[in-house]
């Protein structure tokens, strides 16, 4: 009976000790709830890489082409005269190649500058080609910077008509072939391939691809190398010649465009030659565009015209009744498109014509140098596209800074020389260069940053 009692109590003791154990497992269990449990995070790895700039290659078009000298030959190049080059920056790290010219009778002048980048620093150089033609089947004033080449441009612009003897410009600095199609945009479609060898330039007739189109738009696209594309223009109007110029071509579509300092001349009772005349064209997609004109002197709207664009359909629209005086031009279209404005001016019996392209943007703190060659007095055209005000600092052949209020203008007289210009913010800038004294000389571009500066590129595993 004893032993009984005692094996009773032991068990009981066991309940008794086994319940409390869980009673206090349970409570902690609870207590733990709102305890963080331990994390482990893994921060993604982050390199920023900041390419090793490439040398600078520009390539100059050398002697300016006319076509039609003779009459037995009507597709001879003939070289109507040597452009007159400057080169600005470190010209003590440059070297020159000349590019064969096989296809052009008497031309020479092609060539590319090569700037060699020392201790990962991209040499700061520039250069600009102009001419001033008289002769009885060519006059005119053109002005160009020298450029770096591409696989894509669009030459928006050109004529075909009686009268217009344009050539596109095709030149291959690199040290292999380039093969380069010819996308022509215009009433009908066409296309073409040229070959271009490596260290030659060779010249096309826009009339030999476009022929029977009448606003055209090409698209160039080249394998193998890069080539610089430009069209050369020559305009004889009833055997009087009435302008000639030079154009770069532009790197893509966008949806919106901004053309700065373009120039209009009134044009007299039943006179339709002279003015503006802005060509587009969206190349992918049909398109509702806007064409907005404001004064390059006070940033006055002065107009806008609605303009519905058709895919692959190049289309042109006239800025009438404007008067003597610059102009910025913004194109908002709801698709991409490529455009061009073209300039035909007039100062007592002369004439001249010249193309506007597109600005883009240039970088804050970016330092872009540019070349103003001889010939006719220049200015510089900027834009703020920013909602607040910028610092644009001007160095080299003109030492000055220049206040742009937000989303406001300025323009800026230059000398001819090497110029470098910084901007606090993103800006727009371009080149015009009118003759004065009773000269109609007219020619522009658009300042481009530097292709061979590399932007840092962030890298994720």
């Amino acid at each position: 009976m004893k032993q009984r009692t005692v094996r009773l109590a032991t068990t009981g003791a066991r309940i008794a000790t086994g319940a409390v154990l869980a009673a206090a497992c349970v409570a902690g269990a609870v207590a733990s709830v709102p305890a963080p449990w331990p994390e482990v995070r893994n921060s993604p790895a982050v390199t920023i890489v900041t390419p090793v700039p490439r040398d600078v290659v520009l390539v100059c078009n050398g002697a300016f082409r006319v076509l039609g000298r003779d009459a037995t030959q009507a597709g001879l190049m003939v070289s109507a005269a040597p452009l007159r080059l400057r080169v600005d920056g470190a010209e003590d790290e440059t070297t020159t190649a000349p590019l064969e010219m096989p296809d052009v009778t008497g031309g020479e002048g092609a060539q590319a500058i090569v700037g060699a980048v020392q201790n990962r620093s991209v040499p700061q150089i520039a250069a600009a080609e102009s001419v001033q033609l008289s002769d009885e089947d060519a006059a005119g004033f053109a002005a160009a910077p020298c450029r770096e080449p591409s696989l894509t441009s669009w030459l928006v612009g050109g004529d075909v008509s009686t009268g217009a003897s344009d050539i596109i410009i095709l030149s291959n600095p690199g040290e292999v072939t380039a093969t380069v199609d010819l996308d022509v945009y215009g009433d009908e479609r066409s296309a073409s391939t040229v070959v271009v060898p490596a260290k030659t330039q060779l010249g096309v007739p826009l009339a030999s691809v476009a022929a029977g189109s009448r606003s055209p738009v090409v698209r160039v696209v080249s394998t193998g190398a890069p080539v610089r594309a430009a069209l050369q223009s020559t305009l004889v109007r009833t055997l009087d010649p009435v302008g000639i110029d030079l154009q770069d071509g532009v790197s893509g579509p966008q949806k919106t465009q901004v053309i700065l300092g373009a120039r209009a001349t009134p044009a007299t009772e039943g006179d339709d030659a002279v003015g503006i005349v802005v060509r587009m064209l969206a190349p992918d997609a049909d398109a509702q565009a806007t064409v907005q004109v404001r004064s390059a002197a006070s940033g006055e709207s002065i107009d806008e015209y609605p303009i519905e664009l058709t895919a692959a359909t190049p289309a042109e629209i006239s800025l009438a009744g404007l008067a003597e005086g610059a102009y910025d031009i913004e194109v908002s279209s709801t698709a991409p498109v490529v455009v061009g404005a073209r300039q035909t001016v007039r100062a007592g019996a002369e004439e001249d014509l010249a193309w506007s392209l597109p600005s883009p943007e240039l970088t804050a703190d970016a330092r872009t140098t540019f070349s103003v060659p001889s010939g006719a007095p220049a200015t510089l055209y900027l834009r703020n596209p920013q909602p607040e005000a910028i610092t644009v600092r001007l160095e080299g052949a003109d030492e000055q800074v220049v206040q742009v209020d937000a989303g406001g203008i300025a323009a800026v007289a230059l000398r001819a020389g090497g110029h470098t210009l910084t901007a606090s913010g993103s800006v727009n800038a371009a080149i015009g260069m009118r003759g004065g004294d009773g000269s109609a000389a007219i020619a522009g571009w658009p300042l481009w940053p530097g292709a061979a500066t590399q932007q840092p590129i962030v890298v994720r595993p």
